[in-house]
C-alpha cells in the first residue's frame, strides 16, 4: 500500500525502576481510537480519532505535559493516569495561590477520568479549578484516602468547583460514605467500590 501523506513516528522510553523499555511506533496521522502508555517522551501531534488515552511514567508529569495532551487529543473521552511521582515544578508555579498563574487546561469531551493510581499532585492537577476546567457529567475513579487528603477532608475551596461537576464517583477503599463526602459531590451518584 502506498501512503504518500502518512509518516511513521517512533519514540522509546526506558523505565529504570521496572527495567523495561517501551517503544511506540505508529503511522501519522493515526486512525486508532486509543493511545496507550503515553510517557513524558510523547512528541505531540494531532490525534483526531483517539477517544481513549492512558498516561504512565516513572518520571513526573508537569503541567506543560497536560497542555500537550489537551492539544493532541481534542476528542478524548476517557483518560487513565498512572504515575506515583510528585510533580517537580509544582512549587515554582505559585503554590500560595493554588497555581492561579498556570494556563487553564480544558478537556471538552472528557467523560471518564481514572486517577486511582495517581500521586496526589495529579489529583490536584485535575480537581483544582485553576488548573483544569472539567465539563459537567464526569465519572471519576479515585482512591478515597487520596481524595480525602487533596480536598482537605472535603472542605477545600480550590477543588470544590470541579467536584460539583462529577456525576458518578467510584472510590477505591473505605466502604462507608461520609455525609461531608456526599455534600462535597452534590451531583454524584456513588458507584460500587473499586476493589483493585
Amino acid at each position: 500500500m502506498d501512503f504518500p501523506k502518512n509518516g511513521i513516528v517512533s519514540y522509546g522510553d526506558y523505565f529504570p525502576e521496572a527495567r523495561e523499555i517501551l517503544y511506540h511506533i505508529y503511522s501519522y496521522p493515526s486512525l486508532m481510537p486509543y493511545y496507550n502508555n503515553i510517557t513524558n517522551k510523547f512528541p505531540g501531534g494531532l490525534f483526531e480519532y483517539v477517544r481513549i488515552v492512558s498516561l504512565c511514567d516513572e518520571r513526573p508529569f508537569e503541567h506543560e505535559f497536560f497542555l500537550r495532551i489537551d492539544q493532541s487529543f481534542p476528542f478524548m473521552e476517557i483518560l487513565h493516569l498512572t504515575n506515583h511521582k510528585s510533580q517537580n515544578r509544582k512549587q515554582s508555579h505559585g503554590s500560595n495561590n493554588d497555581n492561579q498563574n498556570l494556563s487553564l487546561i480544558e478537556y471538552p469531551l472528557l467523560s471518564d477520568l481514572d486517577i486511582v493510581n495517581a500521586h496526589d499532585d495529579y489529583i490536584e492537577q485535575f480537581l483544582f479549578h485553576t488548573k483544569t476546567y472539567l465539563r459537567n457529567n464526569i465519572h471519576l475513579y479515585i482512591d478515597y484516602a487520596s481524595l480525602q487528603r487533596v480536598t482537605h477532608n472535603f472542605t477545600r475551596d480550590a477543588t470544590r468547583i470541579n467536584c460539583t461537576k462529577i456525576c458518578k464517583l467510584s472510590l477505591r477503599g473505605r466502604e462507608e460514605r461520609s455525609n461531608s463526602l456526599e455534600k462535597y459531590f452534590p451531583n454524584a451518584k456513588m458507584c460500587p467500590r473499586i476493589l483493585f
